[in-house]
């Protein structure tokens, strides 16, 4: 599975979303699971998949999918 897929994964599984739905162009409070505390099972998948820690402007900065990647990229994540 490649990194992208991963991460994909995690946002499906961290908002509770069926498998293969689209998420690319998913937003923070587009669907009801992305709330604070959807948000943060996201962040504890990420960290833990990815072995980093994220800080804590990144956390709240984080609010698409597309934010996401571009965030895991300066923590050296392939993207």
């Amino acid at each position: 599975m490649s990194t992208l897929d991963t991460i994909r994964t995690l946002f499906r599984q961290s908002f509770d979303l069926e498998d293969g739905a689209d998420v690319d162009d998913l937003a923070y409070r587009a669907i009801p699971g992305w709330d604070s505390v959807g948000h943060m099972r996201l962040i504890a998948a990420l960290e833990t998949e990815f072995d980093l820690m994220l800080e804590t402007d990144d956390v709240l900065d984080m609010s698409s999918f597309a934010k996401a990647r571009e965030i895991l990229g300066k923590y050296g994540v392939a993207v």
